[in-house]
């Protein structure tokens, strides 16, 4: 039994495991780009907490502004939360009730990932939309800093974009016959 967050290892109980060669090779590549990018962003929220902890410590001690700090804190929670969307979604890291028979209960789940892949699909693209937006008209945050917002969109858009793969990945796995990892006992 395993009391910790694993990032090596096994596919996680409850996770699709592809029986076609093609599908498991598409699927080891994602997972190899979800545990990098899940990695940078670990990475991003330490550097995050470090920026916020000086931005408190400069504004009390020093008395001075913080422009700076609260953006590029925003900007990497950002990309954090985005960014690491698809590896929550390829352990299946949300809450999941299944009181269903297990035939009504497969199309049930069948018929949620093709939901999601559409709406985050659509998401994905506004969010490109934004994002070349932003960059072609040079847009900026209000702030006296005013950093450019095409840096939050690309991210948003870039999160999305990989959480849209992983749902068609997930979906082409379930339709073609994937069999679920079975928790250890």
């Amino acid at each position: 039994m395993s009391h910790g967050f694993e990032l090596e290892g096994a596919p996680q109980p409850g996770a699709l495991v592809p029986r076609n060669a093609a599908l498991a090779f598409f699927s080891a590549a994602l997972d190899g780009l979800n545990r990098w990018v899940l990695r940078l962003s670990m990475v991003a929220l330490l550097v995050t907490a470090a920026v916020l902890t000086y931005s408190v410590v400069t504004r009390y001690f020093l008395k001075s502004s913080t422009d700076w700090q609260d953006e590029a804190s925003v900007f990497m929670l950002v990309g954090a939360t985005f960014l690491t969307a698809a590896y929550v979604q390829s352990l299946r890291g949300h809450v999941g009730i299944e009181a269903l028979p297990a035939g009504v209960n497969r199309v049930r789940l069948v018929l949620v990932d093709l939901v999601s892949t559409l709406f985050c699909s659509f998401y994905s693209w506004k969010s490109w939309s934004l994002f070349h937006e932003a960059w072609t008209e040079g847009q900026t945050t209000s702030s006296s800093f005013a950093p450019p917002l095409w840096i939050p969109y690309s991210l948003m858009a870039a999160g999305m974009s990989l959480l849209a793969v992983q749902l068609v990945l997930q979906t082409a796995v379930r339709l073609s016959g994937g069999e679920v990892q079975k928790a250890a006992v």
